[in-house]
């Protein structure tokens, strides 16, 4: 672990820390994930007080497919990312890039030493869902290595059984709890689909809830708020939108010789505005 005494770097983490803290306290936030540095400084730009890097964006970014991403390529995105950008970033960390508790530990204080002040953690190896008592170990040992951080670091835990097509709702508000208790400040599970089923997730909590907007595109944050949620994050819908808008304008121009998507597109003025 890299040691945080430089008064300028630990300054600038620890306010954007503290910052992000403070989002959690009351209300609701929207939490956009970036791709790249440009998505980052825009997203930034256009007034979002937090951001969060994508596993699939960046993977999709560098031509790979999500999961191919290594430890040492998302440290050097997080890294980029941090460096060029003012607001807290938390990042989409996966599995950790490892499978026992203290590895996983060791791998999320390097990603506080690249800059970010969050971090969440998947209970999904990569190809099945982790024992009960290893999942909780690991957050576990995650929760009591950023504890050593002099800054407040938030570790985002995550129940991914919804997500990966295994319907069980009580067993995730059991891996939930059991994260809590194990030392996480942020509960997430990707894949809640509906009002009730967050309301019974929240009255099993108390942590501040993560929802995953993608399974409740109707919702708005205004009910997101009445529920109780704390942050709403995209995934990697916007990296996705954005290859959406290119495949149109690609598939317009090579079947119809079309290009009048043009209209659509953002003026070099706005872009460079953003991004000066």
């Amino acid at each position: 672990m890299t040691n945080h005494t430089s008064n300028q770097q630990t300054t600038s983490q620890l306010d954007k820390a503290e910052c992000f803290k403070a989002l959690h306290a009351t209300g609701t936030f929207v939490m956009p994930n970036f791709w790249d540095i440009g998505s980052a400084i825009i997203l930034e730009k256009l007034g979002f007080q937090a951001t969060a890097s994508t596993s699939a964006g960046f993977a999709q970014a560098i031509g790979k497919l999500d999961g191919q991403i290594s430890l040492d390529e998302k440290l050097a995105h997080l890294s980029e990312i941090c460096s060029a950008t003012k607001a807290p970033i938390t990042a989409d960390f996966e599995n950790g890039f490892a499978h026992p508790p203290a590895q996983t530990a060791a791998n999320i204080l390097r990603a506080a030493d690249a800059g970010v002040v969050g971090a969440s953690i998947e209970d999904w190896s990569g190809s099945e869902i982790y024992d009960f008592d290893l999942a909780v170990e690991r957050i576990a040992a995650c929760a009591e290595a950023t504890a050593t951080l002099d800054f407040p670091f938030m570790l985002t835990a995550r129940a991914e059984n919804l997500l990966r097509g295994i319907k069980d709702l009580d067993d995730t508000i059991r891996r939930l709890v059991a994260f809590e208790a194990a030392g996480a400040d942020v509960l997430y599970a990707p894949g809640l689909a509906n009002a009730a089923d967050i309301k019974t997730v929240l009255d099993a909590v108390n942590k501040p809830l993560n929802v995953l907007f993608v399974f409740m595109p109707n919702m708005t944050l205004a009910e997101y708020e009445a529920l109780g949620v704390r942050r709403v994050s995209i995934g990697g819908a916007l990296a996705n939108y954005a290859i959406g808008a290119t495949l149109n304008a690609a598939n317009a121009m090579l079947e119809d010789g079309d290009f009048s998507w043009v209209k659509d597109a953002a003026s070099a003025k706005v872009v460079n505005n953003l991004l000066g």
